[in-house]
């Protein structure tokens, strides 16, 4: 039987680390899929998921230097990068521990019986029950907060749902560490193993989608690869849910206000969020609207400052520093559009940032330029001069759906009287998932009140893979009706044995 070998790669230089793995045949995929399926029943125990998700949490922790080691080596993001990244990622597993325990996301709710209401009212309970066995489609510029052990892992693990993981290539050595170390977190709570799986490969990833026994599939990663497993996620024989986070322009409004009140405050954060993780952040802000006249230019000219002084860096693989090199000669080359800090090739292994202009005009005239309105990966924006609140609505309203957008604005706007800011949220909330004002939108915190997705293509659905209510993706609804109480769950019984929290009509 042939054999594809999986290598660890180095992307400093183009070299092979090791080999890793080999892909998984569609055999390899069944069994890990029946695996998983098989452990379904020891992970029902609620007590036992929240102690297994600490567990994990705390190997990850222990392991922290091997774990920043492997990533590094495989992705370049450095340590420093890194080191925050498993903190979140272990914060991420405590929380969702936490979310376990205190069990408010089963949403029980009890209705009793009232025959005097018309039509009578029987009495109904309703919880939530998990999905199944979750496919998670690993991402590649988070090898670890967006990977195995990172948020839809431990959303799922925590609904209790197993989990088989599409490992990512760019980081293969990362992804089995990790899947060991969840592996022994497991087994040191009573759990099969197999509760966490992982394949490698292309067509691992298709026949994931299509296997019978995946009941849901979580996904980070381009439009063209999340649509076509969204495609084929929905074609199946019985179609499952598909949560997939695909791309985003995140676009940044800057008002006239804000440009003459702090022109070069904006200028200097914008650079350090187009350039942060070497712009490889899903919410890297790709497209930004500056204000015609010197304030603009002030705004541009800090923009133009920080980016020249900006060091080269790499990218996590060489197929995708190509393709950011030939996609911003694309963009470059429209009719129009300037690069006044001309990003792209670096060197060998490298890539330098910059930005591209625009007048709004032009950008609304087409001849192409709706290609300035598709994100390119890697650390690029795309700078739109527009003449008034006319352009700069038009310019918005080409937008498809994003995970993020940002105002910025003067103090006095701010304040949140009626007017035009009041008007640009109002707009923007029709874009994203999440609004920023002030601020910039690289950084997801982890908080229950986080959303991040967003309408399409940023999300395939409304869902959140951030915070606290990612769990929700792999649970469904089910009502009892008139079942007496010995054969309810125990998360619906009249004592409330599990004491959860419950909502309660007809007391």
């Amino acid at each position: 039987m042939t054999t594809t070998p999986v290598w660890s790669v180095d992307p400093r230089t183009g070299k092979q680390r090791e080999q890793v793995a080999v892909e998984a045949t569609s055999r390899e995929v069944d069994e890990a899929v029946r695996a998983a399926h098989a452990a379904r029943g020891p992970l029902a125990d609620a007590a036992v998921r929240a102690a297994f998700l600490r567990t994990a949490a705390a190997l990850l922790d222990e392991a922290a230097a091997h774990v920043i080691e492997a990533a590094d080596a495989e992705t370049a993001l450095g340590p420093g990068r890194l080191t925050g990244e498993l903190a979140r990622t272990t914060g991420q597993l405590r929380a969702f521990a936490d979310a376990v325990d205190e069990g408010s996301y089963l949403d029980v709710r009890i209705d009793r019986a009232d025959p005097s209401l018309t039509p009578p009212r029987p009495e109904l309970r309703r919880y939530k029950v998990p999905l199944g066995v979750v496919a998670v489609y690993a991402a590649s510029n988070f090898p670890l907060a967006f990977s195995v052990p990172g948020g839809d892992t431990a959303s799922a693990l925590a609904a209790g749902c197993p989990v088989v993981v599409k490992a990512h290539p760019d980081h293969p050595a990362t992804s089995e560490l990790c899947a060991s170390l969840l592996r022994r977190a497991a087994v040191a709570n009573g759990l099969p193993p197999e509760v966490v799986g992982v394949v490698h490969g292309f067509d691992a990833g298709l026949e994931l989608i299509r296997h019978p026994l995946v009941s849901a599939a979580g996904f980070t990663g381009s439009i063209r690869g999340g649509r076509a497993l969204f495609d084929a996620a929905a074609a199946r024989p019985v179609p499952i849910p598909f949560h997939g986070e695909l791309g985003s322009l995140n676009p940044v409004v800057v008002t006239p206000a804000a440009a003459a009140e702090r022109a070069e405050e904006i200028g200097a954060g914008l650079a350090g969020s187009v350039t942060l993780g070497v712009g490889q952040f899903c919410v890297k802000p790709g497209l930004v609207l500056v204000p015609d006249g010197a304030d603009g230019d002030r705004v541009t000219g800090e923009l133009t400052k920080a980016l020249g002084e900006t060091e080269p860096g790499v990218l996590l693989d060489h197929r995708m520093r190509e393709n950011f090199v030939s996609g911003v000669r694309e963009r470059a080359a429209l009719p129009g559009v300037e690069a006044p800090v001309t990003p792209g090739s670096g060197g060998e292994h490298t890539v330098g940032a910059g930005y591209l202009t625009v007048r709004a005009e032009d950008l609304l005239a087409g001849d192409g330029h709706d290609l300035l309105l598709e994100e390119c990966f890697g650390p690029v924006t795309v700078v739109v001069r527009y003449a008034g609140r006319a352009e700069a609505a038009a310019v918005l309203g080409r937008l498809g759906g994003n995970l993020s957008a940002t105002l910025q604005l003067s103090a006095a706007e701010a304040e949140g009287a009626p007017g035009p800011a009041a008007e640009l949220i109002g707009q923007v909330t029709q874009l994203a998932g999440r609004i920023v004002v002030n601020g910039w939108p690289t950084g997801v915190a982890v908080a229950p009140a986080q959303h991040h997705g967003g309408p399409y293509p940023a999300a395939t659905s409304h869902s959140t893979s951030v915070g606290g209510t990612a769990i929700e993706r792999w649970l469904r609804p089910v009502a009892y009706q008139s079942v007496p109480d010995a054969l309810l769950p125990a998360e619906l019984r009249e004592a409330n044995p599990l004491g959860l929290p419950r909502r309660v009509t007809g007391d």
